[in-house]
């Protein structure tokens, strides 16, 4: 299985939603960086579940611990590994998942590549999963922050047909979380809580649009030809559970402006740098970032465990009908708001030390 991410910046995740516990090995970290267990839990507690009245109900500490790679506040330059152990599983929820799939989930496709799934909670296809890549991404971010300046902030764009208002060049990540679901527009985010309460009570699901911007990244990131910044990121952003659609800059809008209107043109700042007058590339040209603002949206399938009844199959073939059990958030945008950006930076980072070397980078 593809359980490794990234070239220099390397990381493997490990464990099922409902085993013991999952985390993440993170490989080529430079020395000398100051983390702690506390600024990770910062990036693991806005991902948890039960956060809020529009999540899933399981109640997890997602308490993080720093098993190797850190000794007295700064990494070693070693494997970090990490570790969350899991509390609150209640696999006997997914007793009648044992055999029949989820419509829109990978039950069966797991099933058909490797003869073999944990059905308990989905083991390696749930969300769970990504506590390892926050994680890691709380470590990339504070690499990026260190040595460019790099700042990340995502949030909820859209979800449904509900879509705020909000100017990535200057979201802030207060703004992000001053409601529980992730919308800057807060008039928006009122009506966007209404309407996934109500699709929860009618036991169904909804998706939308996480919108992410990367301030201050750094000129040349970016490897042609088939290491491309964005090709990387698209990679990365849609290797994230429910994720259906990547655009950056002008995206798919875009195909209806000429190239006369598309074009970003260039001029001299009062610096003597070369900067562009629009944005509508998204920060990157050619593959490689051009010092703009990355700005890149990820659109999410509604939640495919939902509680009404539809048809399926079971693992012998036979004809059958499920309304799953367990908890689930009835929408993922709120929650993967720090998976997309973990993600990025993970990216980022990754490229970044490709582009300039490991040794005494901090």
């Amino acid at each position: 299985m593809g359980n490794t991410f990234g070239n220099l910046f390397r990381v493997t995740t490990f464990g099922e939603s409902h085993g013991g516990g999952v985390g993440v090995v993170i490989d080529g970290c430079p020395p000398r960086l100051e983390i702690s267990a506390e600024e990770i839990q910062v990036e693991l507690d806005r991902r948890r579940p039960g956060q809020s009245k529009i999540t899933t109900p399981r109640k997890e500490a997602d308490t993080c611990e720093i098993l190797s790679g850190v000794f007295e506040g700064k990494t070693l330059g070693t494997p970090i590994a990490l570790l969350v152990r899991n509390q609150d599983t209640r696999p006997q929820d997914y007793d009648e998942m044992a055999s029949k799939y989820r419509p829109s989930h990978a039950d069966a496709t797991y099933d058909a590549k490797y003869g073999i799934r944990n059905w308990q909670g989905g083991g390696r296809s749930s969300a769970r999963e990504t506590i390892g890549r926050v994680a890691a991404g709380a470590i990339a971010k504070k690499i990026l922050k260190k040595v460019a300046g790099v700042e990340i902030v995502g949030y909820v764009k859209r979800i449904k047909d509900l879509e705020g208002a909000v100017d990535p060049n200057t979201v802030t990540l207060e703004q992000v979380e001053s409601n529980i679901v992730r919308c800057p527009d807060s008039e928006c985010a009122e009506r966007m809580i209404e309407l996934i309460e109500e699709v929860r009570r009618q036991g169904d699901s909804i998706g939308g649009v996480v919108e992410c911007a990367v301030r201050n990244a750094p000129k040349g990131l970016g490897e042609p030809v088939f290491d491309k910044l964005e090709a990387d990121l698209a990679k990365a952003v849609m290797s994230l559970p429910a994720s259906k659609g990547f655009e950056i800059g002008s995206g798919f809008a875009g195909t209806l402006l000429t190239g006369s209107q598309h074009n970003d043109e260039f001029y001299i700042d009062s610096t003597g740098s070369v900067r562009t007058q629009t944005n509508r590339s998204g920060g990157i040209q050619g593959g490689i970032s051009n010092g703009e603002n990355i700005i890149l949206r990820v659109a999410f399938k509604p939640t495919a465990t939902i509680r009404k009844e539809q048809r399926t199959v079971t693992n012998a073939g036979e004809e059958t009908v499920l309304a799953a059990k367990g908890r689930h958030d009835p929408c993922v945008l709120p929650r993967a708001v720090p998976m997309v950006e973990a993600m990025v930076a993970l990216v980022l980072c990754d490229h970044l030390l490709r582009h300039h070397g490991q040794c005494q980078l901090l």
